[in-house]
């Protein structure tokens, strides 16, 4: 090996132009590694299927792309057929995806953002189940490290696939705090479009039952009965935004809503833009995720951004992602999770500045550069055969 790294990324879940979840970390990572390589002796290719889009880093020379095909099956022909026949070129291959190549004589560190398809195997299709559960195991097995976005998805990993511990870093997710203000008449519009008129609980994300959104109805029925209540009896009516695009097995959840006895305060937006999510996040009583399993929680990150005091449930990595600035419950517990929502009404202005001042704190927990380097530390390692 010679003094400079020479690193092989996969960069096809970057390369995609609308980014949600497993997209957005890769870009991210992506994008923050550009920068850190500036100064060390490491020189990048980044692998694709097809041409970088135009918000991927600049290449340069520390910097490259290459097209490999064929596009079918990249993971499993493309990406091993390259690493074999150029695996001199190669000190080290990193994934920021689920799966690494079937086979490969580069050393390769891949990432895991949860293992829900474990947890609840009757939630997702018989086809991505599969190829969930044998592709990710080869390729954690196999990997030298493993790069885990939580302390919660480590602790499933080293559970399920018996990896060591000291073979799996944690890299966190993260999200850029806003900053610009949202005019007036911009923020009514979006509140217009969507009917929204009083103070209102949020949910954002896919409509699909591993969200837990059938206990969250049940819990906001259980709340609006008692309305008004304790110190906000200024508050007779408060509604419910379920914004997110319609998943798999959502029948149920979106006929709940829509049968509920409350239905006219419960709101299904469907899809929401980017704007819209800030304007939604902005104007909430509270941002609520009472998921039955979460590998993170990037929404409850963005209502603290927003000094919102979410309400998450108690399980998985929701207690990571919020610590202190944010309200626990039971998920299994409809009657808890009002309880959470009932609290978050009831807030005083010294309990709420308590709260800001714990969001700033965790906020500060969360960082993509500093992920970017934990990343590029273990390739170098691995990449040193240390």
């Amino acid at each position: 090996m010679s003094n400079v790294l020479k690193i092989a990324i996969d960069g096809n879940e970057a390369n995609i132009t609308n980014r949600v979840g497993s997209n957005v970390y890769a870009f991210e990572i992506l994008a923050n590694l550009y920068n850190l390589v500036k100064n060390k002796s490491v020189e990048v290719t980044v692998l694709l299927a097809n041409e970088p889009i135009k918000d991927l880093p600049t290449a340069n020379k520390k910097w490259s792309y290459k097209v490999i095909k064929p596009t079918k099956l990249w993971t499993q022909w493309a990406l091993p057929i390259h690493l074999f026949l150029y695996a001199d070129q190669y000190d080290v291959f990193f994934t920021p995806g689920h799966y690494a190549p079937r086979f490969s004589r580069v050393p390769y560190v891949s990432s895991v953002m949860d293992l829900a398809y474990i947890n609840f195997p009757d939630q997702f299709k018989k086809r991505d189940y599969l190829q969930l559960l044998n592709w990710t195991k080869y390729s954690v097995q196999r990997a030298k490290k493993v790069v885990a976005i939580s302390e919660f998805t480590k602790q499933d990993i080293i559970k399920h696939y018996k990896k060591k511990e000291s073979d799996i870093v944690v890299a966190y997710p993260a999200i850029y705090p806003q900053t610009t203000k949202i005019a007036p008449v911009h923020k009514q519009k979006v509140l217009s479009k969507f009917n929204i008129n009083q103070p209102y609980f949020l949910y954002v994300g896919t409509i699909q039952p591993r969200k837990n959104l059938i206990n969250l109805i049940e819990a906001f029925e259980k709340l609006s009965r008692q309305l008004p209540l304790g110190k906000r009896k200024n508050i007779k009516e408060i509604k419910l935004v379920i914004a997110g695009k319609i998943g798999w097995l959502a029948d149920d959840i979106v006929s709940r809503a829509k049968n509920s006895p409350f239905k006219n305060q419960i709101i299904l937006t469907g899809f929401i833009s980017d704007f819209e999510k800030k304007v939604l996040l902005d104007n909430c009583v509270s941002l609520v995720l009472t998921g039955l399993y979460e590998g993170f929680g990037i929404p409850p990150l963005e209502a603290i951004s927003h000094q919102i005091v979410p309400v998450v449930s108690n399980t998985s990595s929701l207690p990571e992602v919020v610590g202190k600035a944010g309200i626990l419950v039971n998920p299994q517990d409809s009657s808890d999770i009002a309880r959470g929502l009932k609290e978050v009404l009831n807030l005083t202005t010294r309990e709420k500045l308590n709260y800001k001042k714990a969001g700033e704190i965790q906020l500060s927990k969360f960082d993509w550069k500093n992920s970017a380097r934990e990343i590029l530390k273990t390739l170098e390692k691995v990449g040193a055969h240390e």
